[in-house]
């Protein structure tokens, strides 16, 4: 997956898009792990997310961070939620956007889909804090 020879446009409009919303570090690290059997997930994932969904007009970055993050909180799916906390530093989402999504989350999927997302919100801004960053 490292190499955009022979890749599609979405591919290549899904990388980028990719590589500014998690970073540099992250795709890297989730493209090195790539092997045959998931190899077609991530082109998927790149081609489908990213150079489909992310990269459309309509919604900037920050509101479909925004959204994203609202849609992992009230499904659990917490690594997920983590890494899209974490990308709200690229993405102009503030913490306080994060946390009227997640009252929404309250609301509409329930308190104890919010209450795990605010605790893994919570963990990853004061990681944020102790390194320094903005996040």
């Amino acid at each position: 997956m490292s190499s955009p020879a022979g890749r599609s446009q979405r591919w290549t409009t899904g990388m980028a898009t990719r590589r500014a919303v998690l970073g540099d570090a992250h795709v890297e690290a989730a493209t090195a792990r790539a092997t045959p059997l998931d190899e077609a997930f991530q082109t998927f994932i790149t081609e489908g997310a990213w150079g489909s969904v992310w990269s459309r007009p309509g919604l900037s970055r920050r509101e479909r961070s925004i959204i994203t993050i609202a849609l992992l909180a009230a499904l659990g799916h917490d690594e997920e939620l983590e890494m899209h906390v974490r990308a709200t530093r690229n993405t102009g989402a503030s913490a306080e956007d994060v946390s009227e999504a997640l009252m929404h989350v309250a609301v509409y999927a329930g308190v104890p889909a919010a209450n795990r997302a605010y605790k893994i919100a919570k963990g990853v801004y004061a990681e944020a804090s102790s390194h320094g960053d903005q996040g």
